[in-house]
């Protein structure tokens, strides 16, 4: 049976009314697995006209990689609110995105929008977004919308998800030539993992600063959190990591948010939750009479995870720059700086330009003779995370034969 995904959309209104996506969305397929259209809408599908019986503006947006490492497409439709004058509409938006090499089936995207009576004399527009997700290749886009008058908007573009020739070595979560839905939950469960059977499974420890590209920012947004998912997954998929120390924390709250101690996945799904909880600019008034009350809680924090008997492979610190005003204090950590598994910091900066000094964090993991990435683009993500674990690998591998080697 062949079903149509829903796409994914939103509305932004400038103006005085608003579009709303209905919770119904309709499904074309039948028991032979071939997708029927209306003849009307195949029909504006196959002539490739752009038509404007609704003064709608497309523009496309060409694919662009995610942290996620999957290409991310969409468009935008403008719609001046005169256009819709009247008394309740329904807008459908149909396309269909077909890979051009090799030639492959087409994949077919619907929905519908729930449009409220608009006056006569509306002024401003609605802009309706679409995304959708993508491997590598070529696509050719037949798009139209059309509403409850079957007035009809339609357009077509072809689009382009190509990997610079230095990044080919990337593994993007996309086959090539395959499209879906726009993939919008960052801590859905992984799938389990492969691993090597025949050796002791590696363990790492991971402590990551959950905390807004913004330090000043009141709220927790998409892309704050975007690379530092990517980087646990890349992680998670590892056959040489089998069991998984998490620590979650927010340096702003002085909290620690989540915590999983040497399990053989790492659970996405109760982090996300967790990470719900963050209430930024809201500190315990008791944490707010110290004067340096984050540099003593990140110290506490290093001594208590670094400082236990079950030493892992690995200790990750990750997350956005950390600008304390006090610094950890070398002697605090001295004892611990005999620690004999490497430390790397993953430091996630969309903008290092901003703040092109070391930070807090970088600053301490020299003392342990740590190694630091910086990740600013999807591409920095992979090869970094690629070069960590390689890292890793030797060291463990480094670590044994001279344990075997000792008399």
């Amino acid at each position: 049976m062949t079903r149509f995904p829903v796409l994914y959309c939103m509305a932004v209104v400038v103006g005085a009314t608003c579009t709303a996506p209905l919770r119904a969305q309709a499904v074309l397929s039948s028991d032979s697995g071939e997708v029927h259209l209306v003849g009307t809408d195949l029909a504006v599908l196959e002539a490739q006209e752009v038509r404007k019986e609704i003064n709608c503006t497309v523009t496309p947006e060409k694919p662009t990689l995610g942290f996620d490492l999957r290409y991310h497409a969409g468009f935008n439709i403008t719609i001046p609110l005169k256009e819709l004058a009247g008394e309740e509409n329904t807008l459908t938006i149909l396309f269909r995105v077909t890979p051009q090499d090799p030639k492959a089936d087409p994949n077919y995207f619907i929905q519908r929008y729930s449009v409220p009576r608009v006056p006569e004399d509306a002024g401003g527009d609605t802009v309706l977004q679409g995304m959708l997700d993508l491997g590598e290749g070529n696509y050719h886009v037949d798009w139209l919308m059309r509403d409850r008058l079957q007035r009809v908007c339609s357009f077509y573009w072809d689009m382009e998800a190509a990997l610079p020739a230095k990044d080919r070595d990337m593994k993007l979560e996309m086959p090539a030539g395959t499209v879906s839905a726009f993939h919008l939950e960052q801590f859905s469960a992984e799938p389990p993992a492969s691993r090597v059977l025949n050796q002791e499974p590696l363990k790492i420890k991971v402590l990551v600063n959950f905390a807004p590209q913004n330090s000043g920012a009141s709220t927790m947004r998409p892309q704050d959190t975007s690379a530092l998912a990517g980087i646990l997954r890349r992680l998670a998929r590892e056959p040489q990591f089998g069991k998984f120390s998490i620590v979650a924390f927010n340096i702003q709250e002085q909290r620690v948010l989540y915590r999983q101690d040497s399990a053989e996945a790492i659970d996405f799904p109760a982090l996300g939750q967790a990470l719900t909880t963050i209430k930024l600019g809201t500190v315990d008034a008791a944490k707010l009479q110290r004067k340096h009350g984050d540099t003593e809680f990140l110290t506490e924090l290093i001594r208590q995870e670094m400082g236990g008997e079950d030493h892992p492979d690995a200790l990750i610190f990750a997350g956005p720059k950390v600008m304390l005003e006090a610094s950890v204090s070398e002697e605090a950590l001295k004892p611990l700086a005999g620690v004999r598994y490497p430390v790397f910091y993953i430091n996630y900066s969309l903008n290092p330009q901003a703040a092109p000094w070391r930070d807090t964090i970088g600053r301490v993991i020299r003392l342990f003779r740590g190694t630091e990435f910086t990740i600013t683009r999807p591409r920095d993500m992979w090869f970094s995370v690629s070069d960590m674990i390689s890292r890793i690998v030797k060291s463990s591998y480094g670590r044994k034969l001279a344990v075997r080697a000792t008399p």
